[in-house]
């Protein structure tokens, strides 16, 4: 267990609470998790959710970074192409320049155009080949997919908002990775060869890392530009193998001269197991709200929770996501998360955690951190 710890954060909006008591619940987080050694802090980027604060990661990155003072601090990810490649170098490159060798740009995909083409076509359900039962490699579970209905209006709305046209190709995400490492290098050309001088981008200290869940573009364009690839294990979990695989096959020595892979897991721990999966029990409703296209809303209670009414299919379609949440005591999730690292051969383990209360959040990640690094060193 000698691997970094890292923590993904998307500002989870308390109930009855604000979007700034979010984002303020954000930044104690993020100090907790300095004074407990975690290496990196990071915000993902998420749109038009009622229960989910991080919607502009480069400025709530800037916050974090001026109320710490050692911890990294980055995206996980700001999404291509929602922002064009210069904008992601400049924000990025002005953080970067008052906290150098803090500030992680962490890059993801996500096809607009291709969520307007299916709203354009209307309800066909999921197609494609059939999916991968469940299978457990070596201790570690891979879930059968699961599936539900999905309305896709709220991320159409986002796409006409942003400007995306379902009659375009969206832009080739190899190349716009290749533009912002330009940016920062300072080789960057303009559409006649000039040289481009993008200021405060143009030399600025920062790590680039892709992100992604299966072993399609993203894992290619990680590997092939040699940077750090980090994988979702709690997004995608039965495709974490071969995301990994696709990356190490595609990877060459850039700005890394090693492949470096980052995975995630979903965790909640407390001081008991059973504590524990009563502060896990609202997870199923938000996983279910997110997959039928309403998007993150706030966590109900767990006695809410537990008082819900499933149907089974409801419950088969968020199960994959479900049963991969670490939940337990200290010792019982660094187990868990001791057999994701060994079985993906991971170099750094990112988790995220949600609770109704953030005290009870702050006291998970806290609670992890002893424990991950007594074992480390052998306490």
């Amino acid at each position: 267990m000698s691997l970094p710890l890292s923590i993904l954060d998307l500002s989870p909006v308390p109930a009855g609470g604000t979007a700034g008591d979010a984002l303020r619940n954000s930044i104690d987080l993020a100090q907790a998790a300095e004074r407990a050694g975690y290496h990196r802090y990071w915000v993902a980027e998420h749109h038009l959710a009622t229960g989910v604060a991080s919607a502009s990661t480069p400025v709530l990155v800037a916050l974090i970074a001026a109320a710490t003072g050692r911890i990294r601090v980055g995206s996980g990810a700001v999404q291509l192409p929602n922002t064009r490649p210069v904008q992601v170098a400049e924000q990025f490159g002005t953080v970067a320049a008052v906290h150098p060798g803090r500030i992680d740009v962490g890059l993801g995909r996500f096809d607009l155009h291709r969520i307007l083409r299916l709203i354009r076509r209307g309800p066909t359900g999921r197609k494609g080949g059939r999916a991968p039962e469940t299978r457990t490699v070596d201790g570690l579970l891979l879930p059968k997919p699961g599936t539900v209905p999905s309305d896709l209006a709220l991320y159409g709305c986002l796409a006409e908002l942003l400007g995306f046209d379902p009659d375009q190709e969206p832009p080739d995400y190899d190349r716009q990775v290749g533009e912002i490492l330009a940016y920062f290098a300072g080789t960057a050309r303009g559409p006649h060869g000039e040289p481009l001088h993008v200021l405060p981008a143009e030399g600025a200290d920062v790590e680039v890392v892709v992100l992604g869940s299966t072993p399609g573009e993203s894992a290619r364009v990680a590997g092939e530009h040699g940077l750090p690839f980090a994988v979702s294990y709690h997004l995608v979990p039965h495709l974490v193998l071969d995301a990994v695989a696709a990356y190490r096959e595609a990877f060459r020595p850039g700005r890394v001269a090693e492949p470096h892979v980052i995975v995630s897991a979903d965790v909640v721990v407390a001081e008991t197991d059973a504590r524990a999966r009563e502060l896990a029990a609202p997870y199923g409703q938000w996983v279910l709200d997110i997959r039928s296209g309403g998007g993150a809303r706030p966590y109900v209670t767990p006695a809410e929770a537990l008082a819900r009414e499933w149907t089974p299919d409801e419950r088969a379609g968020v199960a994959d996501r479900v049963d991969t949440q670490f939940v337990g005591a200290p010792d019982t999730v660094c187990g868990k998360l001791a057999t994701l690292a060994r079985v993906t051969g991971a170099d750094e383990l990112l988790v995220t955690t949600i609770t109704t209360d953030h005290t009870d959040r702050v006291r998970s990640h806290e609670l992890l951190a002893q424990a991950w690094g007594a074992a480390r060193t052998g306490g």
